[in-house]
């Protein structure tokens, strides 16, 4: 891909965003356009504020900045850390020392990332003021996507939001996903009304940590609101396909509970049962519609059928949810799909100026206010290393073309901290760059909020195939895909078997008798997930997002005929390596070929909250 250098983005023909559907979205467009015409400024006052609000704090002096608040300094004497070199001092704070460490202001909590480290979710310590900040980048959402869809106002958006389970540290803070913490923040719960942002969903559903009786209230009140309904969402793509899974597992006591005004008994929480019983009338009609919908088992454009005056799909299709797409254009019968924000528990990033945009178009605006941005670029297969790498590049003088890893400052006390996103740059509105989500940095594999990385995935098989030893049995190659062709997706791991001569019984290769025990194999899949992180392990306990994982044995020298097909493809035989994960259709078509049997995981792997 060609090159582009920006050397004067502010010079490059941008499109003003309008005109604004109020006077009220006018005031936040012109925001936007005077924060990204101005990134740089910006980023400078940014940086000093966080110096100037973090100067006294122990990490600060340790490096000698001595009150200075300028970006020459900052950047000679601040290096680039992740997680690991902060773990020390986020461990220190989690355990009660409220001395300023990180932060000039009190850590109010910790959000817990969906990436982990050493198999658990990383702590990011957080401040009350950044609470005011996410609100600010969610007010601008809306003003945006009325430029695209007019309207809104006139209607409700059915929305499947769930708040996660959350603990607290040995010091007594809370730590809980970012958004569970906003839902539960009086940001949201006491929000001030807005025609543009009404829910079907009650806040009652919403804040309930029972994942069933949560979407039960949240489909039912949707249901009963249906002709309302100008958009459907979620937060990522998998958690809007849960939902109409549910709905075909459901829709019988659904329709019951319309038809007869009574909202089952299996719904026990009693503020979900108040909320909803304000809503819940007798209404033979509709629940004849939706058994007329859902009894056939036609699923095609369900989305359209049930809510007819939905606009569009509200949900997170970049990234590792891009492989639900097909999906979600399966169900929603082809409706447009918008990708509005970039965030993540470290910061909130950007928005989407054009969110109607076709799914793999999709690139977001960074929005300087939000923290203090650089980028680290990225080459394929470089390592981290050389001066060459090490130089970051600020906001504004990214190129097009071009990729980077993230690395943010935070109010919150974070300093040149690796995020582990990688970003495209597509182009620039005003000053300010436009980033395609290219990937997670080293994850393997992905169906919701998990993130499994090479070195878990290999830790996981190698514990797995300590129990096939006594069948004298070991895994000499393995691979893997996320299979999300069912609701809710689940992992898939291919493993060509070694066996000893003289073991097992039977005759023939790839037989049933040559292989261990079918329980073996069932228990190496149910080992594999006691090894994986603790954000899987919640998932496939807590949440029902990932489904039993499955170990797809495949027939001696499936492997060999990988490679041949690779090499057949221009691989080169030198630089050969069998890839630990695996996303090319005729590739999983090859593996699923010469699989011999499939095992499932029987049970789910221990998890708990703590």
């Amino acid at each position: 891909m060609a090159v582009l250098k920006a050397t004067s983005p502010t010079a490059a023909a941008t499109t003003k965003l309008g005109p604004a559907a109020c006077e009220k979205d006018a005031e936040k467009l012109a925001f936007i356009e005077e924060m990204t015409a101005n990134a740089d400024q910006v980023q400078e006052r940014v940086l000093a504020e966080i110096l100037t609000q973090n100067s006294e704090t122990e990490y600060l002096r340790r490096y000698g900045l001595n009150g200075a608040t300028d970006r020459v300094t900052f950047k000679s004497k601040i290096t680039m850390v992740t997680y690991e070199d902060l773990q020390p001092e986020i461990q220190r704070i989690a355990n009660g020392d409220r001395t300023a460490i990180l932060s000039g202001h009190p850590i109010s909590e910790f959000l817990t990332s969906s990436g982990t480290s050493a198999g658990e979710r990383k702590l990011m310590p957080t401040i009350q003021a950044e609470l005011d900040r996410r609100q600010l980048l969610y007010s601008l959402l809306m003003p945006v996507m009325n430029l695209y869809v007019p309207g809104l106002d006139k209607g409700k958006g059915l929305y499947f939001l769930f708040v996660k389970s959350e603990s607290r540290t040995p010091g007594g803070l809370p730590a809980r996903p970012v958004l569970t913490s906003y839902y539960k923040s009086d940001h949201f719960r006491s929000r001030p009304f807005d025609p543009y942002n009404v829910y079907t969903s009650p806040t009652a559903a919403i804040l309930c940590a029972d994942a069933f009786q949560s979407m039960y209230a949240q489909m039912l009140c949707g249901l009963i609101d249906r002709l309302a309904v100008l958009r459907v969402g979620a937060v990522f793509a998998s958690g809007l396909l849960r939902a109409i899974r549910f709905l075909q597992l459901h829709w019988r006591d659904l329709a019951a509970d319309i038809s007869s005004g009574v909202l089952t008994p299996k719904v026990t929480d009693p503020a979900i049962r108040e909320a909803v019983g304000d809503l819940l009338r007798p209404d033979a009609t509709l629940a004849e519609l939706i058994e007329a919908e859902c009894a056939g088992g036609d699923w095609a454009g369900i989305v359209k059928r049930i809510w007819p005056n939905t606009q569009y799909l509200d949900v997170i299709v970049t990234g590792a949810m891009a492989q639900y797409i097909p999906t979600l254009e399966y169900y929603g019968g082809g409706m447009p799909m918008a990708c509005t924000m970039y965030a993540s528990s470290e910061c909130y990033f950007g928005l989407n100026l054009r969110p109607m945009c076709k799914p793999g178009e999709v690139s977001y605006t960074i929005m300087p206010m939000m923290g203090y941005f650089e980028f680290l670029p990225h080459e394929e297969g470089s390592a981290v290393g050389g001066a060459a790498l090490q130089q970051l590049v600020d906001l504004v003088d990214v190129e097009v073309g071009k990729q980077y890893e993230l690395v943010v400052t935070t109010y919150a006390g974070l300093c040149r901290y690796r995020v582990g996103d990688i970003l495209q740059v597509t182009g620039f509105h005003n000053a300010a760059p436009e980033f395609r989500f290219v990937r997670r940095k080293n994850v393997l594999l992905s169906i919701e909020s998990d993130k499994t990385d090479e070195a878990e995935l290999q830790g996981a098989v190698e514990r797995a195939a300590a129990l096939l030893r006594p069948w004298g049995a070991t895994v000499a190659e393995y691979t893997s895909q996320a299979d999300t062709k069912a609701i809710p997706g689940h992992y898939v791991i291919y493993w060509e078997l070694l066996m000893k001569e003289g073991e097992g019984e039977g005759e023939g290769e790839g037989e049933r008798g040559r292989l261990p025990p079918a329980e073996t194999l069932r228990a190496c899949c149910l080992e594999m997930e006691e090894a994986m992180n603790t954000v899987y392990r919640q998932s496939r306990v807590a949440d029902g997002s990932i489904g039993p994982l499955e170990i797809r044995v495949v027939r001696a020298g499936t492997f060999e005929e990988l490679m041949d097909y690779s090499l057949s493809r221009g691989a080169s035989i030198n630089q050969y390596k069998v890839p630990r994960c695996v996303t090319f259709p005729p590739i999983i078509e090859l593996l699923d070929s010469r699989v011999v049997e499939a095992h499932f995981s029987p049970s789910c792997p221990k998890w708990a909250p703590h």
